[in-house]
């Protein structure tokens, strides 16, 4: 499975493209989109999104992992991220690759281990976890690089849960036809 990690910004947005299965993965390559803040909104936003779009034609992913939405006291930087991630939504939707979103207390929780880890934390955690020498930079790389490591390991989770559903349905109406035979 080939997972794009989104860290959605106005200014940057980070991304991060892991490969690999469940807690088995490692780095492909990740970056940042630049959006400068004197250029209009507009204009970053079409930045953004054509920026994802060829990241998503370069990379092939199989799921878009992004951030999620995170309560701000500021409701213009707010509506502004609600925009940026529209735009990301929008582009992996277009590409019909599958969209995972995950909120930033979950994101720290699985790479750190605690839901309110400071951002050095999680980026030496992603440092640690993909056994890269650096940490990556800009720390919106390292934040995408820590969705995508999330997706991998609530993916897996998802996957067994569903597997072992599969076998109690399976389980149960054999149970139940065996029991109509006779």
């Amino acid at each position: 499975m080939r997972v794009l990690g989104i860290d959605p910004g106005s200014e940057t947005t980070g991304w991060g493209v892991i490969e690999g299965e469940a807690r088995r993965y490692r780095l492909v390559e990740y970056g940042a989109i630049k959006a400068p803040p004197r250029e209009r909104f507009s204009s970053r936003l079409l930045k953004i999104s054509n920026g994802i779009e060829a990241i998503i034609e370069r990379f092939k992913p199989d799921v878009c992992s992004v951030e999620e939405a995170f309560y701000a006291t500021n409701v213009k930087v707010a509506l502004k991220l609600g925009q940026v991630r529209g735009v990301i939504l929008l582009a992996a939707e277009r590409a019909q690759v599958e969209i995972a979103e995950y909120s930033p207390r979950l994101v720290k929780q699985t790479v750190v281990g605690y839901g309110n880890a400071e951002k050095h934390q999680v980026q030496e955690m992603v440092r640690v976890l993909l056994s890269l020498k650096v940490i990556p930079e800009p720390h919106d790389a390292a934040d995408a690089l820590a969705i995508a490591i999330c997706h991998f390991h609530h993916a897996g989770a998802k996957s067994r849960i569903l597997a072992a559903d599969a076998r109690v349905k399976l389980a149960l109406s054999t149970a139940t036809r065996r029991r109509s035979l006779r």
